[in-house]
């Protein structure tokens, strides 16, 4: 304001200026919304902005921010108190600057550590000479022997000099960015919810009518010239001229307490949260009666010292600035989304309409770039990393956050447009595995796994008998099979029924289970050994059949030492597209591009009786292959007489995955499943696969 001002008005002139403040604080007035929402809707305790989006969308979008916003404030000691020293110097040549600055940083240290009563004392004399210097310009004089056109146009400079619009933006809009200072007090404020709207929002406003009234002072009292060229323009131009440097002082001290007074609450907000690592929880403390974060001010001492001794931080200002506006973008992403969203919970006495939230978040981002490019990248990739992070440490909130209500709010949205009749170019498997115990048929949930590639839904089902246990124990039975699965890194959902028996449960599950049209489509079943239940078997894979789900039964035997060999060879048994045929090479191709069996080869087999109808099979299956984009090798085989079953246990005894169609199931399905298991009795582990959807899997593969 004091420094900058002239340079601001002399580029662009006085209409621009205007414009430049206007759009400044618009985006500073969204945020100011954002916040007054936020903060009416809960109790805001210590930590500031930390505290309210770690609320809002999470501790780990909290830490994200709150790290490098503790960091940043903590920088700022040190920015304001070495701007505060060259301004002190500029009028008393004979100080030592960067003495100046470590005596004033460890003064406004004491000051925050001494009382916060104390420190908010000093603001109002801060304030004092911020009022003193104002109103001296206000009751100044023009400037002397120049040419004064307030209207005209600004001052033409060299190229190399010379700014344009958004140029000179860039440079006024950290002007505008202290709105956080009343927030960061948060938890010493008698009532937040009163006080941060109605502070944030007057401190807006009173800004913005100062940086409107000052360019037109400034405009009819000196000319362009120099504006743009004496920093100190002001003096000149002040009824007192010193009064300017009370001010430049004043301003500068004021947010370096406002800074030492806000980094430290956060830090302490950080550690009770457990985002900070065990070893740094001390910082989480609190002494006497206003639960003064002393340890945290220390630190925060410390390294504002560490960085006036440095002396020029000029390289990290920039990326300072980013961590802020970080900040504020982030708070108007949480009130938009709380807004969208409309959780019962969201019951805000200061209500925002989420599209200025929105508008809040987008300037915001603008801006950033508009200021340093480099810089957001930087401060994108640090809070991104520490997001990671924090991720990965499975930090558990007592809170919970609006996560949940906007992945609800996607979720109706897909449901509603998803097409009632399958789109077959966006076909995926979703599975419905018969597993029983996991951990006992773990091959089943690993092959569904796998075939899924976390882009299906996947649901591990059980049946239990009837009465073996009561609501409250199957939901404990559900949530411990959950954290089964998330320990061995499985994503699937987890569903346990009641039935007489496991046949009549399972059917009762797979006619019931889903949501809307999302319903699974295929069921994963391990193969029966069992005679005596061997029927009803059978009939179940039937009802699954009729209902139009497609079924894949795993025969599974121990795969073969690791050292010798290891799912490298799918072998698909084909009988051409039509039939199983497409889903066949659909489930062997899913299977050889997952992580699991990403060395395989697919080896498309197809047995003909004679010489000359398997060259016409190979032309046309490597055709096929072509068309269709599959990755897989074609081997015609020469039956000449011997029988297929033969040929079937010669030929895939070394794979380690077979792959077999199943026939539709019809009467005496019993007997020919029987029959199915006798000729494939000794290969490795079978896949039988049985197609039932109403659906063309060629067009699932061939999508020109």
């Amino acid at each position: 304001m004091y420094l900058r001002f002239g340079w601001v008005l002399g580029n662009v002139g006085l209409f621009n200026t205007l414009l430049i403040v206007t759009l400044s604080t618009s985006i500073t007035f969204l945020t100011a919304l954002s916040i007054a929402a936020i903060a009416t809707d809960q109790t805001v305790r210590a930590g500031g902005a930390y505290y309210m989006i770690s609320r809002s969308l999470g501790i780990e979008t909290g830490g994200a921010v709150g790290i490098p916003l503790f960091f940043a404030q903590a920088f700022s000691v040190a920015l304001y108190t070495l701007g505060f020293a060259e301004s002190l110097v500029q009028a008393f040549p004979n100080l030592n600057q960067t003495l100046v600055a470590l005596i004033t940083t460890a003064i406004i240290g004491l000051l925050a550590l001494r009382s916060l009563d104390i420190a908010m004392k000093a603001q109002y004399i801060i304030m004092g000479a911020i009022i003193l210097s104002l109103a001296s310009l206000v009751f100044g004089k023009p400037l002397a022997g120049v040419d004064i056109n307030p209207l005209g146009a600004p001052v033409a400079l060299p190229i190399a000099e010379a700014a344009d619009f958004w140029a000179v933006f860039a440079v006024f809009f950290p002007a505008v960015t202290g709105i956080m200072a009343g927030v960061n007090l948060s938890g010493d404020l008698k009532d937040p919810k009163r006080s941060i709207p109605k502070g944030t929002l007057a401190a807006v406003g009173t800004g913005y009518l100062v940086y409107m009234l000052l360019p037109i002072l400034l405009a009819f009292r000196a000319d362009f010239p120099s504006l743009v060229q004496d920093p100190l323009v002001m003096r000149r131009i002040s009824l007192w001229g010193n009064a300017i440097f009370l001010g430049v002082w004043g301003a500068t001290l004021s947010s370096a307490i406002g800074s030492i007074l806000g980094a430290p609450r956060v830090l302490q907000a950080l550690a009770r949260d457990g985002v900070l690592p065990r070893s740094l929880r001390w910082l989480g403390q609190g002494s006497g009666p206003s639960d003064t974060p002393k340890w945290g001010t220390l630190l925060t001492l410390a390294l504002a010292l560490t960085l006036v001794l440095l002396g020029d931080i000029n390289l990290i200002a920039p990326i300072l600035s980013m961590f802020f506006l970080t900040t504020y973008m982030v708070l108007n992403v949480a009130a938009a989304i709380e807004g969208f969203v409309r959780s019962p919970s969201f019951r805000p006495t200061f209500k925002v309409h989420w599209i200025f939230s929105l508008a809040g978040a987008v300037g915001c981002i603008a801006v950033m770039f508009l200021i340093n490019g480099f810089a957001t990248i930087v401060a994108a990739v640090v809070s991104l990393a520490i997001y990671l992070w924090l991720e990965r440490q499975e930090i558990e909130s007592t809170w919970g956050d609006v996560r949940q209500g906007m992945w609800m709010t996607l979720v109706r949205m897909g449901l509603f447009n998803l097409a009632r009749v399958p789109d077959v170019k966006n076909w995926r498997p979703h599975i419905l595995v018969l597993s029983g115990v996991p951990s006992r048929r773990w091959h089943l949930v690993e092959f569904a796994s796998a075939l899924s590639h976390n882009r299906g839904l996947v649901t591990i089902a059980s049946v239990l008998p009837s009465g073996a246990r009561d609501t409250h124990q199957q939901v404990t039975m559900e949530a411990m099979i959950q954290d089964y699965l998330e320990r061995r890194g499985t994503q699937a959902l987890v569903r346990l029924v009641q039935g007489q028996d496991f046949f009549e449960g399972a059917e009762r599950l797979v006619e019931a289970y889903g949501l809307g049209t999302l319903v699974p489509n295929t069921i994963v079943l391990g193969a029966t050994g069992e005679s005596e239940s061997q029927d009803r078997y059978c009939q179940m894979i039937a009802n699954f059949h009729q209902v139009q789900r497609n079924v894949v039964i795993l025969r599974y035997q121990t795969p073969q030492p690791r050292s010798l060999r290891l799912r490298s060879r799918i072998d698909v048994w084909w009988g051409g597209l039509k039939n199983n045929g497409g889903l066949m090479l659909i489930v062997a191709d899913l299977l050889r591009t997952s992580r699991e069996w990403r060395n395989a080869v697919v080896w498309l087999k197809l047995v003909v009786p004679n010489q000359a109808a398997a060259e016409a099979a190979r032309m046309n299956i490597k055709a096929v292959l072509k068309r269709l984009r599959v990755d897989a090798v074609a081997e015609v085989l020469i039956s000449d007489g011997q029988p297929f079953d033969k040929i079937l246990q010669l030929s895939s005894k070394t794979a380690d995955l077979v792959v077999l169609g199943m026939a539709t199931p019809h009467e005496n399905y019993s007997q020919y499943y029987t029959k199915l298991q006798e000729r494939t009795a000794g290969l490795p582990t079978t896949l039988f696969v049985l197609a039932s959807e109403d659906l063309d899997f060629i067009e699932v593969l061939d999508n020109d």
